[in-house]
This record gives structure tokens, C-alpha cells and sequence, in this order.
């Protein structure tokens, strides 16, 4: 498993990032790493990222990490899944095709890290706090895939350790990644949920560009589950296609050989079935041209989210005879598991 994931082809620091370790710990790693670096005076208004097409925006954002200083003392809601986002960094390098971030994160969806980890903590604990004495739960993967800039910034593993320490503080986060080595050995006293986010072969190779297989997620999984995590998995977005029960099967059967049995009392699943916005379909067609992603409009039903703007869903009978299907494996294989939802 590669020691870095993701190697950026340009850096901007915001000036004040060197006033911390961090900062300081990561300009030298990027400069060894002989990864170009400009200063930005904010990490939400970068400019000179190069790109002219919907395209190259799209890609030359994704190979641009941008280190700030988050000075924002509110995290947002993120209901129902957990009480708030705990923003460790923001964006991935993944190129997966249906990507919410790809309508969320602008043009250019660069990736952002933050380096006064200890303040973010200290605000993390005032949360805590405030709920005693019931717990309080934060997803740290909102809007990012934290695992890949884990190599340069150290964040993660020190806010599992963080909430290794928490009476009444929860940590969960998901991940695509692989690099999950340094992470193995820490004390999180199963205070933090380690979620991977699982598809069939099929879907990652047609859509989920650059990032690792399912084999490699599955093995990293399997490391995961000896270091005694609570674990769960994330199947989603669901796409049908010619023998996709097959390989959904063959994703299950691989999962339950190859994870430690200790881990199968605490294991989670959350199923998500493929939907999209008009807005997603047009961006995605944008940088996409080629996509293969199943859009077409008269074969799914429209429903308004909670957002005020609605989504393309599968047919109701479709959806149903999906959790059927799903429901039914995982009462096979994983019988001792929980299914969080199936939306």
C-alpha cells in the first residue's frame, strides 16, 4: 500500500500556515516531494489553478491540495448519521463519476487540509461538553475523503486518539483509501466507527476512477478488523446492470472470508441505491461527455428532497425488490450485523 496515496501536482499555503508545526511539517514534506508551491491569502478563494474546459477544471482541481487555517468556530449538522461534521480537510482525489462533491465543491474541487488540529479538537470538546451526559457523535468524512492527505497532515490518527480518550464523544468517518498502516496501533478504545465505502467490481472500474480496488479496499478492511474497530461498510451508489447480484454476492462472500471474526458483532451497513439531480447530470456530463451512468430521466421516479430540490430515484417496485435482494445477503453472510438504512 502505497506511503502516499495522493501526490499533488501544485500547493498553495495560506501565510499563517506556517506559524504551526503542521504547516511547517507539510511545506517540507511537499518540497521533498518536489510538489510546486504558491501562497493563496485564503483557502476558500484560490486562483491560479490552471484549466479552460469543464474537464480540465475538473482535474487539475483535483491535483491541487490547498493548506489552510480553519478559522470557522461552528462545525455544521450532520443529520441523521451524526450530530455534527468535524472538518479535518475537504475534497478527494477520487474521480468517481456520481460524486455529490462534484456539484458541491465548485469547478475546481480542490483539496483542502487544516493545520491547527489542536484548536478544531479543543472546539470538538466544547461540543462534548455541552451535551454531557449524552454522547455526541461527528462524521469526519461530510465532504472529504480523509484518508488520502493522512500521509502529510497526521490528523486523523490524532483525533482517534482524541476520542480514545472521550467519555462522551463518538468519531466516525468513511473512506475509498487503503493507507490504513497508521492507523492500526492506535488507542481508540472502539470510540471510533472505521466505515469503508464498497461496490461491485463493475461499478468501481466503469466509475470510480482513481481510486483503489475493491480487492485492496477489502484487504484493508480485513487489517482494520484485526486492530479491533468497530467497522462498517457503506454499499453504494446500488446500479443495476446485467449479473450485478452476482458480484454484489461475490462482494459479501470475499468480505466475510477475509474480515476478522471479532469484528462481525459491531459491523454496520448503509445500502444507497444510485439517484441524481438535474444539476449532478448536467456537471457530470460536463466533465464526464462519455459517461456510462445510468440517467435517463423517464426510467426513474422524481421525488423532492429536503433541500427543496428534488432527485431521480429508482421505481418504487425497483427500490424494493433491490432491499429484498440486499437484505436477504446480508441476513446470510452477515447475519450478526446491522443495516443502518437502505434509502
Amino acid at each position: 500500500m502505497n506511503e502516499y496515496p495522493y501526490i499533488p501536482k501544485r500547493a498553495f499555503f495560506e501565510p499563517e500556515t506556517l506559524d504551526y508545526p503542521l504547516g511547517q511539517k507539510i511545506y517540507r514534506t511537499l518540497k521533498e516531494l518536489g510538489v510546486p508551491i504558491q501562497k493563496t491569502p485564503s483557502h476558500n478563494r484560490v486562483t491560479g489553478i490552471p484549466g479552460k474546459t469543464a474537464q480540465e477544471k475538473f482535474y487539475e482541481g483535483k491535483n491541487t491540495l490547498v493548506v489552510g487555517v480553519r478559522r470557522s468556530k461552528t462545525f455544521q449538522t450532520c443529520k441523521p448519521s451524526a450530530h455534527y461534521q468535524l472538518p479535518l480537510t475537504t475534497g478527494c482525489p477520487g474521480k468517481c463519476e456520481y460524486c455529490y462533491l462534484n456539484t458541491t465543491l465548485g469547478q475546481k474541487p480542490y483539496l483542502r487540509v487544516y493545520v491547527n488540529i489542536e484548536e478544531i479538537l479543543a472546539k470538538t470538546q466544547e461540543y462534548i461538553n455541552e451535551k454531557v451526559p449524552s454522547i455526541t457523535v461527528f462524521e469526519g468524512a461530510a465532504t472529504s475523503d480523509p484518508l488520502p492527505t493522512e500521509p502529510f497532515t497526521g490528523n486523523l490518527a490524532k483525533t482517534i486518539e482524541f476520542f480514545g480518550r472521550q467519555k462522551y464523544g463518538r468519531f466516525r468517518f468513511v473512506t475509498k483509501f487503503t493507507n490504513v498502516h497508521s492507523l492500526l496501533n492506535l488507542e481508540h478504545n472502539k470510540q471510533t466507527r472505521f466505515r469503508f465505502s464498497l461496490n461491485s467490481d463493475y461499478v468501481i472500474n466503469k466509475f470510480e476512477h482513481n481510486t483503489p480496488s475493491l480487492k485492496e479496499r477489502i484487504t484493508a478492511a480485513g487489517l482494520v478488523s484485526q486492530a479491533q474497530y468497530p467497522l462498517g461498510f457503506i454499499i453504494g451508489p446500488i446500479i443495476m446492470y446485467d449479473g450485478f447480484e452476482k458480484e454484489y454476492r461475490k462482494l459479501f462472500l470475499e468480505l466475510r472470508n477475509t474480515l476478522s471474526p471479532l469484528a462481525f458483532p459491531e459491523l454496520t451497513f448503509e445500502f444507497i441505491t444510485h439517484r441524481f439531480t438535474t444539476k449532478a447530470k448536467n456537471q457530470i456530463l460536463d466533465v464526464f461527455p462519455q459517461t456510462e451512468l445510468p440517467m435517463d430521466e423517464a426510467e426513474r421516479q422524481f421525488k423532492y428532497g429536503q433541500f427543496g430540490y428534488g432527485k431521480y430515484l429508482y421505481p418504487k417496485e425497483t427500490i424494493s425488490s433491490l432491499k429484498e435482494f440486499f437484505l436477504e445477503q446480508i441476513k446470510e453472510i452477515f447475519p450478526e450485523a446491522e443495516v443502518s438504512y437502505f434509502v
